[in-house]
């Protein structure tokens, strides 16, 4: 139960912010960032029609799409988020809280990306085209930003023809920096490091790593190609806040140590996405 009112909190959470987004950054503007959100931008403009009645009607459709193809679990989380949106969209003023077109559609944008990331976590959308990138997902293995950035690409021709080419690039800009936002999300905000190291003097700097830094490595076979010599080489992943003290360790054994350092999104096991047990 509690699991279920957390993820309902978030989601409520999550159309809170997309309806924020639309009406206070990104239709004051007139960017149609794509979605059903943009689709209602442009028909408002276009034929009067209040942009809240034009996600319910949408939505339901999606609706219908979701249990099809996505089961019932995602239908019923599609189902509060895409009868929430249209409720939010209506309730939020319509305001323009940044009078500059560019800064608004770039806050606006990483709200955006924020706000799908967490209903795509969850297992839910707010409907629209929103939908579509689970489907790409889940039958075709696609990311879905980059769904997003594709089904979404659609809307966004249709401003040409009813806004500006200002408005254009700008939609443009906006899908791009929602799709990098939930990718940054979807990757990991706190990068590792990844550290490879060869050395003669690998027991003490293993033995500072396993004490000091607190934290565990792999010893890999290795033949140098010149002298076909076999040694032992250090793989080490670790926090960005402890590279600084596992380099001065190094240095301190071995200034000529090799070392390869690599930047890593995501790591999973013991001391990362979990705490280690007791000895």
């Amino acid at each position: 139960m509690k699991k279920w009112i957390k993820k309902i909190i978030l989601i409520v959470i999550a159309i809170a912010i997309l309806s924020v987004c639309v009406n206070m950054f990104l239709a004051p503007h007139e960017i149609a960032a794509g979605g059903i959100t943009g689709l209602s931008i442009i028909l408002e403009e276009m034929y009067g029609i209040e942009r809240s009645t034009v996600i319910l009607i949408s939505n339901i459709f999606v609706l219908m799409i979701t249990y099809i193809f996505l089961g019932k679990e995602i239908f019923f989380n599609t189902l509060i988020g895409s009868l929430l949106l249209p409720l939010f969209i209506g309730l939020t003023p319509h305001i323009t809280l940044i009078q500059d077109p560019l800064l608004s559609m770039v806050i606006g944008s990483v709200l955006f990306g924020v706000a799908v990331s967490i209903l795509y976590s969850n297992n839910a959308s707010s409907g629209g085209t929103a939908v579509p990138p689970l489907i790409l997902q889940k039958y075709f293995n696609i990311n879905p930003s980059i769904g997003l950035f594709l089904t979404d690409g659609i809307v966004v021709l249709l401003t040409l023809l009813v806004f500006s080419t200002d408005a254009f690039f700008l939609a443009v800009s906006s899908i791009f920096i929602t799709s990098v936002t939930m990718n940054y999300i979807k990757t990991g905000i706190v990068k590792k490091k990844l550290i490879y190291i060869i050395s003669d003097k690998k027991d003490l700097i293993l033995k500072d790593i396993l004490h000091t830094i607190n934290r565990g490595a792999t010893l890999i076979p290795i033949t140098g190609a010149y002298g076909q010599n076999k040694s032992e080489m250090l793989m080490v992943t670790i926090s960005s806040k402890d590279y600084k003290q596992l380099v001065d360790i190094v240095n301190n054994y071995d200034e000529k140590a090799f070392m390869i350092t690599d930047t890593v999104s995501d790591v999973h096991g013991e001391g990362f996405t979990y705490e280690s047990g007791s000895i």
